[in-house]
């Protein structure tokens, strides 16, 4: 049964009929929407006008209905993108590759969320029929502007919806890429988590077109924390591979990312919001990852993911605000290097008693350096970000330079983290005893690795063992591991620059022509990289060139998109440099 279930699951791209059934579905909602566009716009339809005119009288009150309305509709599709995103990732961790498309539930609450974030980027350009929509309008037509921060919104849905044709697309080519970080999987999580920059951007028009004057203090306040906690998730998402417990990169991967995205957020949050904004940040985020956990685990019934606890980076930020937040480029770096190093402290007693795979002395030294080098460029950007919404950036030049440098930190230290080797001439020697325990001799003794665990995944749930370490090069298991079905067992290396494996038991899979490894009483095996195994349906003939070329290509499209957002935030800068910003405390 484990066999013919793995037949049914192609391994390439998805069945004909499914893509023509969700190309059908897509072209239908597309169509709608421009048809409720277009009807506002020559009056004939009224939908979008009271439906503005309702969100304008609720949470977004004090924005006009061009404003509004997106606002609104955006934050509730992010959510429920998450939902599905978690729940995704769930379902390939405990159950591998999908039969196709639409055969999995949650694909359903991706797409309808990212269809809604582009929606809701769409409504904010229909809108505005007859007035000039905040300070920074862009010119469509003659008579037709519309604000900046809704084409930011609808480019970033674009791009997130785009990744999902062309993820079945590098299916074909490449085969199946499980992981988190396959190009076209960072298409969806990117567009959707940076589209918060778009809609901090369409609030400040909204507010700078009202004139402030309607909004609630408090409910001003208010918002302006969920929309920086909601940046602050989707910036989180990168991580997700770690809240599970399954990372395919080096463990100071995680530190960074959790760095970048609390140095970010949160100092945008204190800085745009006011006192308390990177708390009610860090509190907004806790909320909803925390839920979407509890949803995804307890509720639905797969698998559960831990949540990084940015409580302390929001401490620190505040902390060092009551002495800096009127010097934003010393707040920001002052802050940027508190969340890399006691920050990074905070995170890693977290870990050892919230993550499957917690942090080891192994990383320390790289770890902080990780967690500096995304700690100050993400509060570099934070800094740029609030000070943009509020008319203070510094002159181009500085602007842009720390910009550019930020992007440069960043893309370095993703490159380092994307770097690792395979020890040469290694092995592995297995005794496995009938009820699934085993002990593990390495041909070599490690000094103090990050981990060496058994990884079982794909089988119906997920089994994580960090292995007792009995002697010099001799672990043994704390449980058994399961060694039948469809499980994909194997023991993991990873001591510094170092990431390997080997394979302990794996299944038959007709689809990809691949025979069972039968997990043996006692077996000697070379150690190998951890892809070919955890990654087993991607095609190995495709020239190197093709990947790096199409990788490339999807590289630029992100990057087009970063630079779109630095502009957006530019303008609106600009925009509102001569006005008083609208704020709810120092």
């Amino acid at each position: 049964m484990g066999v013919l279930a793995e037949e049914l699951k192609p391994a390439g791209g998805a069945a004909l009929d499914q893509v023509l059934i969700a190309s059908g579905v897509g072209l239908l909602l597309a169509a709608v929407l421009l048809v409720l566009g277009y009807g506002h716009r020559t009056g004939r339809l009224r939908l979008l006008d009271a439906m503005a005119a309702l969100a304008g009288r609720g949470a977004a009150r004090g924005l006009p209905g061009w404003a509004a309305l997106p606002m609104i509709v955006a934050m509730v599709s992010l959510i429920t993108a998450l939902l599905g995103m978690y729940w995704d990732i769930s379902l390939h961790i405990t159950r591998g590759r999908d039969e196709g498309p639409l055969a999995n539930i949650a694909h359903y609450p991706i797409l309808i969320g990212l269809f809604g974030i582009f929606a809701a980027g769409v409504i904010a350009l229909a809108l505005p029929v007859k007035e000039k929509p905040g300070p920074a309008p862009l010119r469509i037509t003659r008579t037709w502007h519309v604000p900046a921060g809704g084409a930011l919104v609808a480019g970033a849905g674009f791009y997130a919806l785009l990744g999902f044709p062309l993820d079945d697309v590098w299916h074909r080519v490449f085969g199946q890429d499980v992981t988190l970080w396959g190009p076209t999987h960072l298409m969806l999580i990117g567009g959707a988590g940076l589209s918060l920059v778009g809609m901090l951007v369409l609030e400040r028009e909204g507010l700078a077109a009202s004139g402030g004057e309607a909004a609630p203090a408090r409910l001003s306040y208010l918002r302006r924390g969920m929309a920086c906690g909601g940046l602050l998730i989707g910036l989180s998402v990168f991580q997700a591979e770690f809240d599970f417990g399954v990372p395919q990169f080096r463990l100071v991967n995680q530190p960074f990312l959790i760095a970048l995205a609390a140095g970010c957020a949160l100092v945008a949050a204190r800085l745009w919001v006011g006192r308390g904004g990177a708390i009610l940040a860090a509190v907004f985020y806790m909320a909803v990852r925390g839920g979407v956990s509890l949803a995804v685990g307890p509720v639905i019934g797969e698998l559960n993911a831990a949540v990084p606890m940015y409580l302390a980076e929001a401490v620190l930020v505040e902390l060092v605000a009551l002495a800096l937040i009127r010097r934003p480029l010393a707040f920001g770096a002052v802050s940027g290097a508190a969340v890399g190093t006691a920050g990074f402290a905070a995170e890693y007693a977290w870990t050892q008693v919230a993550f499957r795979l917690p942090w080891t002395p192994d990383i320390l030294v790289e770890g902080v350096l990780m967690a500096l080098a995304g700690g100050l460029s993400g509060a570099v950007l934070g800094v740029l970000l609030a000070e943009g919404l509020a008319g203070r950036l510094p002159r181009p030049a500085v602007s842009r330079g720390l910009f550019a440098g930020s992007l440069v930190v960043i893309a370095a230290a993703v490159a380092n983290c994307l770097v690792f080797t395979v020890p040469a001439k290694m092995q592995v020697t297995a005794s496995l005893t009938p009820d699934g325990h085993g002990a593990f001799t390495l041909s070599r003794p490690l000094d103090d690795p990050a981990w060496i665990q058994v990884t079982a995944w794909q089988g119906g749930d997920l089994h994580v063992d960090r292995l007792e370490r009995t002697g010099p090069a001799t672990y043994r298991t704390t449980e058994p591991m399961p060694l039948d079905g469809t499980w994909k067992t194997l023991v993991r290396i990873h001591d510094g620059r170092a990431l390997a494996a080997v394979p302990v038991f794996l299944p038959e899979d007709a689809a990809i022509g691949a025979k069972e490894l039968p997990a043996e009483p006692r077996f000697t095996r070379d150690v190998q990289g951890e892809q070919p195994i955890l990654q087993r349906e991607l095609k190995q003939d495709v020239p190197g060139w093709m990947w790096a070329a199409a990788s490339s290509v999807v590289l630029a499209c992100t990057l087009i998109l970063v630079l779109a957002l630095g502009w957006g935030v530019s303008r609106i800068a600009g925009a509102v440099r001569a006005r008083p910003a609208v704020r709810s405390g120092a």
